[in-house]
């Protein structure tokens, strides 16, 4: 397995897999920022619509269907995280015969798994309203809303296959127009079917299944393009590679379970605990965590290609330097939104969503203010991958979920804090296992200072206390409901903190990476 891994390059090529990684993080960026814009905006425009259309009741069902999804493929999941890793070495050691052999194997096993989930897909998917608490008379939409769903990520999950070579050649650009294409057609056709049939939850699985088949062309079709050397045919089907992926693949499938326990599970208790409505109302606050994590998903994969590559090579100094600034910078970043979202919870509910939901502002916040410390270790994942160390990680995660989803059902029933008390026992367990386990197991790896990513996590957490108080501060003299207040008093605080994080947060080498992701030509010549 090991000697599987090495990697042995010139100086020179060396230099230049470094140059074409450098240049292509400005488009990467540029594409981040418009993957960026159009969740936040979606998001944001999505939740009052169909809270206006469907109701609350029935709007809590999509974000459940999203959240199954996760379960019923876990094994997919799992698979396409296993190919990521060792078809990104392949590539990137130019073994084209290999690559189609773990391309190949992947597809076609993939293939098989898919085909042997469709009878659990159908079969969840009919019993949802049985299963779940679901509104009266939306029984039909539900079942048809779960079937949708579930295909789409099942066809989602197969194209994988492709995207991974965008990820393998850092044509993370590539890979958020993909995104960016699901997301578009998804939100045009709830909006064109909802005015032409009337609000239905089956029409939103509908638009999810068609996004992710006009998404997974799209990705089919760039894979072509970026990587030409990589075909469909069953002769490069190796069962020797099944080993390989499968070898990794059972680890990061517990893994994923603990994952799921964490991540997507409060919204199936709320449901089954507290009914439709508190779903319903428990989706709206959770809306704001679902677009940050997707944020700071996009954020860190900016860099992981970097740092597969410095692992590949060898250059473990320049892997251990540049994960340190990424967990510094996406903590620094992702405390911006967090802090103004805690900050600014009743202002913020009462624009978006209108005043009769100002009650779920404390509830938004318990679910948001952690995430700065849960979200600037995703960089840290990155190392496990590569290194093929994820059983333990895979272990402790695997516990450490049920525990949570025990601590979820056993506290509000104990304290009687309703929905509360799962937001809360989320908090508490996520971020005791990313505050503490998951940078020491990262050091452990790279067999260094138990404590060197730690420090890199404190400064995040003392900008989000600050921007809290701060936009608290202000937020007592803002009027609810007036957007433009709301816009210009969030542009403030922005502006101020950016500047003072550009002064004096960031050390020499953190402004020059900054500066890397900035297009040479606006580098140059400074607005």
């Amino acid at each position: 397995m090991d000697e599987y891994l090495l990697i042995e390059n010139s100086t020179s090529e060396n230099g230049r897999l470094t140059r074409g990684l450098a240049a292509q993080l400005p488009r990467n960026l540029a594409a981040n920022i418009a993957y960026f814009l159009v969740n936040i905006i979606i998001g944001i425009f999505l939740v009052p619509f169909f809270v206006s259309t469907l109701g609350v009741a029935a709007y809590g069902i999509i974000p459940l269907a999203t959240s199954i999804t996760g379960y019923v493929a876990i094994v997919v999941q799992s698979l396409n995280t296993s190919t990521s890793r060792f078809l990104t070495v392949d590539l990137q050691r130019s073994n084209y015969d290999t690559a189609n052999k773990t391309f190949n194997t992947a597809i076609f096993g993939l293939t098989a798994v898919i085909l042997l989930m469709v009878p659990i897909v159908l079969v969840v998917a009919f019993y949802a309203p049985s299963l779940f608490n679901v509104p009266a008379g939306q029984e039909g939409g539900a079942i048809l809303l779960f079937l949708g769903v579930f295909t789409a990520f099942l066809i989602r999950s197969w194209s994988g296959n492709f995207t991974v070579q965008l990820f393998a050649f850092n044509r993370l650009d590539l890979q958020n127009i993909v995104d960016v294409v699901n997301i578009l057609v998804q939100t045009g056709l709830i909006v064109l079917l909802f005015s032409i049939f009337g609000p239905d939850l089956a029409m939103v699985g509908g638009a999810y299944l068609i996004g992710a088949i006009v998404a997974s062309l799209v990705s089919i079709a760039f894979a072509r393009r970026v990587c030409p050397q990589l075909h469909i045919s069953i002769r490069s089907f190796d069962r020797s590679r099944i080993r390989d992926l499968g070898g990794m693949g059972w680890w990061v499938v517990i893994n994923q379970i603990g994952s799921l326990l964490f991540l997507q599970i409060d919204l199936i208790v709320v449901n089954l605990l507290f009914g439709d409505t508190s779903a319903g109302e428990y989706a709206i606050a959770l809306q704001w965590v679902i677009l940050l994590r997707a944020v700071a998903g996009v954020l860190s994969g900016v860099l992981t290609p970097t740092i597969f590559s410095y692992y590949a090579r060898g250059e473990t100094e320049s892997l251990i330097r540049i994960t340190k600034s990424a967990v510094k910078l996406l903590g620094l970043a992702i405390a911006l939104p967090v802090g103004l979202v805690c900050g600014l919870a009743p202002q913020l509910i009462t624009v978006w969503v209108g005043e009769q939901f100002t009650f779920l502002a404390p509830l938004m916040i318990v679910l948001t203010i952690h995430l700065t410390i849960n979200l600037s270790v995703l960089p840290l994942f990155s190392i496990n991958v590569a290194h093929n160390k994820v059983k333990i990680p895979g272990i402790l995660t695997f516990f450490t979920g049920f525990g949570n989803l025990a601590l979820a059902i056993v506290l509000p029933l104990l304290t009687g804090w309703g929905y509360y008390g799962i937001a809360i026992a989320g908090a508490i367990v996520l971020t005791l296992k990313n505050a503490l386990f998951t940078p020491w197991y990262a050091t452990r790896v790279l067999n260094i200072n138990g404590h060197a990513f730690t420090g890199s996590m404190l400064p995040g957490v003392a900008a989000t206390a600050l921007i809290i108080v701060s936009s608290m501060m202000l937020g007592m003299t803002l009027p609810l409901g007036v957007s433009a207040v709301l816009v210009v008093a969030g542009s403030i605080i922005t502006t101020v903190y950016v500047a003072i994080v550009w002064r004096f947060g960031l050390n020499r080498y953190e402004r020059e990476l900054f500066e890397s992701y900035i297009p040479e030509k606006l580098r140059r010549n400074p607005i």
